[in-house]
């Protein structure tokens, strides 16, 4: 994966890896599950998107099925996935469910961003 600018994610570290880091720069969030082949259609496709962006957002990772990480999934009232959200200033801005390809996810960024784009 790209460094630092992808990490898995989950309950305990959210607020602090998303919410607040997205007061930075935009966060998409993918929440997947290890046994949903459309997560694992999308993978590399987030990877694609967040290398071009080049260090302008990130991506976290949080796996649905670990630990208490549904707990998220019910917080954000997630009914499939994969469901990608983008997190902008603490909140959420846009989000989308289902695989797509990299240039829907790229243009599907730009569209949501505020302050004009990236």
């Amino acid at each position: 994966m790209s460094g630092d600018l992808i990490f898995d994610c989950g309950l305990d570290d959210f607020d602090r890896r998303v919410l607040a880091a997205s007061q930075s720069l935009p966060i998409i969030v993918d929440f997947w599950a290890d046994w949903c082949a459309p997560c694992h259609a999308i993978a590399p496709h987030l990877v694609q998107v967040i290398d071009a962006f080049d260090g302008a957002i990130h991506l976290a990772k949080v796996e649905v099925d670990e630990g208490d990480n549904m707990k998220l999934a019910g917080r954000y009232r997630l009914r499939g996935f994969p469901t990608v959200m983008l997190f902008q200033a603490g909140e959420e801005a846009a989000r989308f469910s289902g695989a797509r390809p990299s240039s829907w996810i790229q243009h599907w960024i730009q569209q949501h961003l505020t302050g004009g784009g990236i």
